[in-house]
């Protein structure tokens, strides 16, 4: 029996992954890979059979065995890379707001810091639709990818969610959580923010220096920045 809308009201994020992860199917330059998050692994293996078996153009559709990470399910999707891959995409995220009820969906592309709000004109800027395209784009991604900005860390994982909550991980130590505020060049990062140098946060910075590693780290108010390579990533801890 086919999934009806609503029926899966609550149980999907509406947050979705766009080449973060790699392909089963093929080369990563050939096959997109869209990754759903689902609350429990019921809702994750019907959202599958639902992209598996309602759209022609998935080449596959698989849930992860388990529980990730950050608590969620995650359901792959793998659609061809070509000129009709964003049309693919939108009507597939049409399918999940009719399945859930969901508006103003948004997608993260490759791992970067920032989500954008899912529009035809916006996943078109960003999304590349051919092999020569996506090498040239990965590159760019590179500059902006939560993993890469912690490359010269002590941590054991860093993830996103689906609510753009940010968790680092050391070896033999608690998990730490952030909330994503902004991310970019440092000097327009750090003009973009109202809130006065706190002079109280050196504490905290010191031991997230221990933490995570050798990083500029100073409080403004109740954020928190990090600087590496000329980018600076603006947070708030939890």
């Amino acid at each position: 029996m086919g999934l009806k809308a609503g029926d899966l009201k609550d149980l999907v994020y509406k947050v979705f992954e766009v080449d973060s992860y790699k392909s089963k199917m093929g080369n990563d330059s050939d096959i997109i890979t869209v990754a759903f998050s689902a609350k429990t692994k019921e809702s994750a293996t019907d959202l599958s059979s639902f992209f598996e078996r309602g759209y022609p153009f998935v080449l596959d559709a698989d849930v992860t065995a388990g529980e990730q990470s950050d608590g969620t399910y995650k359901v792959f999707v793998e659609i061809e890379r070509e000129k009709d891959a964003v049309s693919q995409i939108i009507e597939m995220a049409d399918g999940v707001k009719n399945l859930t009820g969901l508006e103003g969906l948004k997608y993260r592309y490759y791992k970067n810091f920032s989500s954008h709000d899912l529009t035809q004109e916006s996943l078109g800027e960003t999304l590349p639709v051919s092999s020569d395209d996506y090498g040239i784009k990965v590159n760019e991604s590179n500059l902006n990818n939560y993993k890469e900005f912690f490359n010269r860390s002590f941590l054991e994982s860093v993830t996103m969610d689906s609510s753009d909550i940010l968790t680092i991980k050391k070896a033999w130590a608690d998990p730490l959580y952030f909330e994503f505020v902004d991310f970019g060049p440092t000097q327009h990062t750090l003009d973009s923010i109202n809130e006065s140098f706190d002079a109280n946060g050196f504490a905290e910075a010191i031991f997230l220096t221990k933490y995570i590693g050798d990083y500029n780290i100073t409080k403004y108010g109740d954020k928190l920045t990090f600087e590496n390579a000329g980018n600076t990533l603006v947070l708030k801890r939890l």
